[in-house]
């Protein structure tokens, strides 16, 4: 590798409405990613008749928690901390925040980022919080497992709010927990909170449209497809390349909504004067990638990305460098997420570029514990020994809830909490969080109110690289999407030396 490498670490158009509304033309421009990304939600309501059983739901051992911490106006909690008060407010009812999670399963990833977000929940919280009915209320988490599988999402989070009776659901863990999380919250009519995946799935996967808005009661902090892409050319033009794509998507919902040539991936990198080569879906544990890899060599592809989840991209990579193909720039979208994937590829991953949906260079606190996003990293890697992650902005949801609670005097009115959802403006350890702004899908911001019910929020571009004692650093190299976030490096092309 090189030592430059190895060191380093240090438009769519407008929308014709800015009063509020997108125009349809606009929106006609993301509605496309609906089908490729659903087959999440239907049928989910069939279901609701038979998730009172507790046989049907499990409770994950040491998964709930009890939180609280007694705060008075003008009061701040960190973590680990009780503010002492003067006068005890008097005791409020027990609030439930029931979460669904994928800890076991394909997306069992999510759950180690998760856990200890809810244990920085309990400390921050401890003690009580004095809510806008000027009562101080306990803060219950109740975490069921979702076992990866969009069925039984559907039946524990129905089980969270009618055997459990939560107040709020959390669902975190891409388009396969928030969808069935959010539609089942919509027939029960109780909030739901949901993060970690693309707002286009969310909104247009679930059968809303431009002209209507069929969603009331979940909400969502997404990702857009626009912006991870554009964040990736933004990346690749510090490259010199000859602009070639070779271009890989899975069989799968994520890989046929990123990989759509309407507005997808190829429609990002072509309006933004690259020319791609698009290989045919293959299938989530293809075993000989010899086909695509000829035809990106054949087209003189220095530019190789895709949809992959860890183990096929593996494998796709093992067998580019035995058949003598070495781009110049490698971006596979998903796979990058968790450092143990570029620990099982080995060096030849030094200089893989990928998405990034959270970063310790973003610049935001928790209004809960205080800490910057910096700091988040560094307590999260001391506490677990696992590096961070970017799923740790799911830290923002508890922030976001208890700050709603606090601007409302009727914390048992699920009509009220939801309404101060919508209207409260929060700075988060994830951005700022405020659904009063107008929709507008189409900006180029930080934060993007995308549909009535989602927000676009920041996303940047980083590279993989080694510091000198041999660790695995994302180094942001991208803000585009995430303005005030620090750029840690010119993005430099791969060597295969």
């Amino acid at each position: 590798m090189s030592d430059q490498l190895s060191d380093r670490m240090k438009e769519l158009d407008s929308a014709d409405d800015k009063s509020g509304s997108i125009s349809r033309r606009a929106f006609l421009k993301y509605a496309g990613l609906a089908g490729a990304t659903i087959g999440l939600g239907g049928g989910l309501g069939g279901l609701l008749a038979a998730c009172g059983g507790q046989g049907a739901t499990a409770t994950t051992a040491g998964a709930t928690t009890t939180a609280g911490a007694t705060t008075t106006a003008g009061a701040t909690t960190t973590a680990g901390e009780t503010t002492t008060v003067s006068t005890a407010a008097e005791a409020g009812r027990e609030i439930k925040v029931g979460c669904v999670i994928p800890k076991t399963g394909a997306l069992s990833t999510f759950a180690i980022p998760f856990d200890w977000c809810n244990d920085q929940w309990k400390k921050a919280l401890a003690g009580g919080v004095v809510l806008g009915d000027g009562k101080s209320h306990p803060i219950t988490t109740i975490v069921y497992d979702t076992q990866s599988d969009t069925a039984r999402c559907s039946q524990v989070t129905a089980d969270l709010i009618t055997n459990e009776k939560a107040d709020v659901i959390f669902a975190a863990g891409a388009p396969d927990t928030m969808m069935p999380a959010a539609d089942q919250a919509e027939a029960l009519q109780t909030p739901a909170l949901c993060i970690q995946g693309p707002w286009e799935a969310f909104y247009f996967g679930r059968g809303g449209t431009p002209d209507k808005n069929p969603f009331k009661w979940g909400l969502a902090l997404c990702v857009g497809v626009d912006a991870m892409d554009n964040s990736l050319v933004d990346a690749w033009n510090k490259v010199q390349t000859n602009k070639k794509c070779g271009l890989i998507y899975s069989n799968d919902p994520n890989g046929q909504a990123l990989g759509s040539e309407k507005n997808g991936g190829p429609f990002y990198y072509k309006q933004a004067g690259y020319t791609y080569t698009l290989s045919s879906p293959y299938q989530p544990g293809t075993e000989d990638y010899t086909a695509p890899i000829s035809e990106f060599k054949k087209s003189g592809a220095e530019i190789l990305s895709g949809v992959f989840n860890s183990a096929d991209f593996t494998n796709f990579w093992k067998q580019s460098l035995q058949q003598g193909f070495k781009p110049k720039v490698v971006t596979p979208q998903m796979a990058l997420t968790f450092v143990e994937t570029l620990k099982a590829i080995g060096d030849t991953a030094i200089g893989m570029t990928c998405e990034v949906n959270w970063h310790p260079a973003y610049p935001y606190t928790s209004p809960l514990t205080g800490q910057t996003c910096q700091q988040i990293a560094d307590a999260y890697e001391a506490d677990t020994g696992h590096q961070w992650v970017d799923t740790l902005m799911v830290m923002s949801l508890m922030e976001w809830y208890v700050e709603a609670l606090k601007n409302t005097s009727a914390v048992d009115d699920k009509e009220a909490v939801l309404k101060s959802l919508l209207t409260t403006k929060v700075d988060s350890s994830y951005g700022p969080i405020d659904f009063t702004t107008p929709i507008d899908p189409t900006l180029i911001a930080p934060v993007t109110h995308t549909t009535p019910v989602t927000l676009r929020m920041p996303l940047g571009a980083a590279q993989w690289i080694k510091d000198s004692n041999g660790k695995w650093h994302q180094a942001l190299v991208s803000n585009k999407y995430c303005e005030g976030a620090q750029i840690q490096g010119t993005v430099l092309e791969m060597n295969y030396a």
